[in-house]
């Protein structure tokens, strides 16, 4: 991956989600889409998958209209199919059946190859308190950092 291609993240997947699992997957997109994925408009906030028989789509991924298009364009918010092996699909579409369990997208960027890749995450909702419990926990860290930092100043 050079650094000219972009990677989209959901910052508020691990704010919102416990994450169990991760697993990448290719997606089937339009050539606009790519373009604009490759420009860095994307949004992955609200996006989740279903699961319809043998097929994975993640629906709410919002990649934005390519500003360079000619007479064709894409759907900013339309269902995307999930390239996943069949294996992979039957397994993941048992985990959601539990209950609060579900996928969302964490990452999108391009492989080595140039092909779209999604980092997916097999995730159960927080709470509120798990959340509040979350920042503390990093404000505590973030303390303990200062800390070790400040005497490490003074010593030397």
């Amino acid at each position: 991956m050079t650094s000219t291609t972009p990677v989209i993240k959901n910052r508020k997947a691990r704010h919102d989600y416990h994450i169990e699992e991760t697993f990448e997957a290719g997606l089937v997109l339009y050539g606009t889409e790519v373009k604009s994925v490759r420009q860095g408009s994307v949004t992955l906030r609200d996006a989740h998958v279903e699961f319809d028989g043998n097929q994975a789509t993640v629906i709410g991924i919002n990649i934005a209209s390519y500003s360079h298009r000619g007479y064709s364009d894409h759907h900013t918010v339309r269902p995307r199919k999930l390239l996943l092996h069949k294996k992979e699909i039957k397994r993941l579409a048992r985990k959601v059946l539990e209950k609060g369990l579900t996928i969302i997208p964490l990452k999108m960027y391009f492989n080595d190859r140039g092909y779209v890749k999604v980092e997916l995450g097999l995730a159960r909702g927080k709470r509120e308190y798990d959340k509040r419990q979350t920042i503390s926990k990093r404000e505590a860290d973030r303390e303990m950092k200062r800390a070790r930092k400040e005497i490490d100043r003074w010593k030397s």
